[in-house]
């Protein structure tokens, strides 16, 4: 066909490129990477207690989520350097974290010391509530470890007796812990420690002697004296 004199000769077709090109595809980023990573920033978490422990568990499941997805499906998401960022964090997190409590756990009990846990003071099913189970008749005299909460008192500083609690919950948000969820401790140090809404880790001589106490405005039945702090 003729073209006038100020008419523009038709454009050169380009040749087209396959429709697979990677430079013409936009490829989301995995969300399943994208939470593992958040997750994997969350796992040095695990150095708080073995309940903790759950959170690098769950990273190193999303990461692993995340390579599936994205090997299935290379041409939509992408997301695979971030997922085995987030798999090598959490995982070291775990393997790292685990060893850590397994340590504490081994080297926190003193020579000569038995663990005592808050179960072990509990009244038998349909017993009153002050009854006094053989497990803890038993403790009766030993030099314990026992785990617990600090129970708020007037004081914050330089605490040498205080009320040991099995929950954090009823000890430091306003509730009263029942009277075998409690144990009046007495440090040996005179400096005594600060108040603390941390889990503590006590140790001294346990006894059983009904007693009363004016913070809580009731009694104790579980002593630890000597005590000291692990």
């Amino acid at each position: 066909m003729s073209t006038g004199l100020f008419d523009s000769p038709p454009a050169p077709l380009m040749p087209a490129r396959p429709a697979d090109h990677e430079s013409d595809l936009y490829r989301a980023i995995s969300g399943t990477a994208i939470a593992a990573a958040a997750v994997a920033v969350l796992s040095p978490l695990v150095l708080l207690g073995w309940s903790f422990a759950a959170v690098p568990a769950l990273g190193v499941v999303l990461a692993g989520a995340a390579l599936v997805d994205v090997a299935r499906r290379p041409g939509a998401v992408t997301g695979r350097g971030l997922a085995l960022a987030a798999l090598a964090g959490s995982a070291a997190s775990l393997v790292g974290g685990l060893a850590y409590l397994a340590t504490v756990y081994a080297t926190e009990l003193p020579e000569g010391f038995t663990r005592l846990n808050y179960a072990m003071l509990q009244p038998l099913p349909g017993d009153p509530p002050t009854a006094l189970p053989d497990s803890a008749r038993a403790m009766h005299g030993r030099d314990v470890l026992l785990k617990g909460y600090m129970y708020p008192g007037s004081r914050q500083r330089g605490i040498t007796e205080f009320l040991l609690c099995r929950d954090q919950g009823d000890c430091c948000f306003g509730g009263t812990p029942k009277i075998t969820d409690r144990v009046l401790v007495r440090l040996s140090d005179p400096e005594g420690i600060d108040f603390t809404q941390r889990l503590v880790k006590i140790a001294g001589r346990f006894r059983i002697e009904p007693a009363g106490t004016a913070d809580l405005g009731g009694g104790v039945l579980y002593h630890l004296d000597q005590a000291f702090t692990r």
